[in-house]
C-alpha cells in the first residue's frame, strides 16, 4: 500500500522539493499552499496520486477542509509534514509584537493545530508519522533571530513530548533541524524589524546581515534534504531529531559541549538545591 503524505507549505523550498520527491518515489501526496496556483505544476501528471489544496495553517476552516479532502481522496493519512513557516529578523528589543505574534501563529500554533486535526485519524489507524520542520535554531540560539529561535525551540519541545505520548499508539515523530539551505527562508519568507538599535549592530545586526548576504549561496541542497526526510520516514527506526547540513551538526555538537561544561561546573550547586537527604 502506498503511503499518503500531507505536506504543508509546498510553494517553495523544502515543501516543494519534498512533495516532488515523494510523488516521484510513488507515494500519494496532498500538496498544500496558501495560493494553490503556485503548486499546480507539482501535481500535473499525478492525477491519481496527488491533489493540490489551499491551506493557510492559521485558519481552522482551511485545516479541517484540507484533512477532509485528503481522506475523501485517499482514505487515510500516513505522514504529516508540518513544513509551513516564516522567519523574522530583529534583536529581541527591536522586535515588533505584531510580527512576532504572526510568526508564532504560523510556526507554532499552525503546526500544533494541523497535528491535532490529523492525530485522531492516525490513532484510529494505529499508525502514522508526524514530521515537524524546525531548525538548528530550535537547538541553538542566535543573535538577531531570538523570537524565531523561540518558535523553533517550541516546535522541538512539542515534538519531543508528542513522541512520548504517541509511541504506544504506533505514531512516530521526527523533528527536522536544518542549517542553511537554499530556500526562500532568508529571502522573501523573513521580514526585518523596522526598529534598529545601534547598540545591537555588532551582534543581532551583524548576524542578520550575514544570513541575508549568503541567501542563495547556502551549502544546503533542498533536493538532498527532501530525500533525507523520505529516508527517515521509510526507516524502521527513524530518529526523533534529524539534523540536516554540516553546520547543523557542528552547531548541535558545540551546544552539547556547552551544556556539559555548565552542568559539570555547577553540579554541586545544582544538587545542593534539593532538600538534604535524611
Amino acid at each position: 500500500m502506498s503511503k499518503v503524505w500531507l505536506i504543508t507549505g509546498c510553494s517553495t523550498g523544502f515543501g516543494r522539493e519534498l512533495a516532488k520527491s515523494a510523488l516521484e518515489a510513488g507515494y500519494k501526496v496532498v500538496v498544500t499552499a496558501r495560493k494553490p496556483g503556485e503548486i499546480k505544476d507539482i501535481v500535473e501528471g499525478f492525477a491519481e496520486t496527488a491533489i493540490a489544496v489551499k491551506l493557510d495553517v492559521t485558519k481552522a476552516d482551511d485545516i479541517k477542509s484540507t484533512v477532509q479532502q485528503a481522506i475523501e481522496k485517499f482514505g487515510r493519512i500516513d505522514v504529516l509534514v508540518n513544513n509551513a513557516g516564516i522567519g523574522y529578523f530583529g534583536a529581541i528589543e527591536e522586535s515588533e509584537e505584531d510580527e512576532v505574534r504572526r510568526m508564532f501563529e504560523i510556526n507554532v500554533f499552525g503546526l500544533a493545530n494541523m497535528t491535532k486535526e490529523v492525530l485522531p485519524i492516525m490513532r484510529q489507524q494505529r499508525s502514522g508519522h508526524i514530521v515537524n520542520v524546525a531548525s538548528i535554531g530550535g537547538l541553538v540560539g542566535f543573535p538577531g533571530v531570538g523570537f524565531y529561535n523561540a518558535t523553533k525551540f517550541a516546535v522541538d519541545g512539542f515534538s519531543e513530548s508528542l513522541a512520548k505520548e504517541t509511541a504506544p499508539l504506533g505514531i512516530k515523530v521526527t523533528v527536522i533541524s536544518p542549517s542553511g539551505f537554499r530556500t526562500d527562508w532568508a529571502g522573501r519568507s523573513a521580514n526585518n524589524s523596522k526598529i534598529v538599535i545601534d547598540d545591537y549592530a555588532t551582534t543581532a545586526g551583524q548576524n542578520k546581515n550575514n544570513i541575508r548576504g549568503y541567501s542563495g549561496n547556502q551549502p544546503g541542497d533542498p533536493v538532498r534534504a527532501a530525500k533525507a526526510i523520505i529516508k527517515a520516514v521509510e526507516s524502521e527506526t527513524p530518529p526523533l531529531r534529524l539534523l540536516l547540513g554540516a553546520a547543523a551538526l557542528k552547531g548541535a555538537r558545540n551546544k552539547l559541549n556547552e551544556l556539559q561544561r555548565d552542568f559539570d561546573a555547577w553540579e554541586e550547586t545544582t544538587v545542593g538545591a534539593d532538600f538534604p537527604k535524611e
